[in-house]
Order: C-alpha cells, then structure tokens, then sequence
C-alpha cells in the first residue's frame, strides 16, 4: 500500500497535513501521517486508535499518540531497525506470510 498524499490546507494548529498513511491491524488502526509547520518542517504523528466493545454492544475507540520531530528521525529509525532485526533474528516467523491474527488474539493465548 502507499501512502496518502494530501493536498496542504490551512486550519489545524497542530500542522498542516502532508501524507498519510492508514496501517489496519485487526482491533487497532494506526495513522502515521507527516505534517508540516508553519515554517515548513515536516514532522511524523503515530496514531494508535484501538476499538473497544462495551457491555451494551455499542463501540468506542481510545487513541495514543506520539510526535516525532526531524532532529529525532534518524535516532528513531536506527532504533525501530535495530529492534525489527532483534525480532527477525529471534522470531522470524513473525515475518512470514500467513493468516492474519491479530495482536489481541495472541495476547489471549497467553
């Protein structure tokens, strides 16, 4: 999948949207979308955005979110590398192609 370019528009305090990118992972959906501010520097905002169920069947959603700035990107992807390697040495199952299962399934197994 690609990511979403967007036209800028004026508006939101918090930057100017520039791209967007919708990761769907069974109960959780992240955003990770690229903003830009009014001095045009580009920083990331990801969005986890978790679907809950309540008791009356009825859905709500509970969000996190982090800001990374550009001073930070080559720290954070360095670290973000380093830890998927972790993962695709020690588990690289993970990384093969297979039915999706979601996070919260495998939590439930444990």
């Amino acid at each position: 999948m690609t990511p979403d370019f967007l036209s800028r528009h004026d508006g939101d305090d918090r930057g100017e949207q520039i791209c967007s990118k919708a990761v769907r992972a069974g109960k959780r959906t992240y955003f990770i979308d690229v903003k830009a501010t009014r001095g045009d520097d580009y920083y990331i905002t990801i969005t986890e955005s978790r679907k809950k169920i309540n008791h009356d069947g009825s859905a709500t959603f509970s969000r996190n979110q982090i800001y990374l700035y550009k001073e930070d990107f080559a720290k954070f992807a360095e670290g973000l590398s380093e830890m998927m390697d972790f993962i695709k040495e020690h588990k690289p199952e993970y990384f093969e192609a297979k039915a999706e299962t979601s996070i919260d399934e495998e939590f439930d197994k444990l």
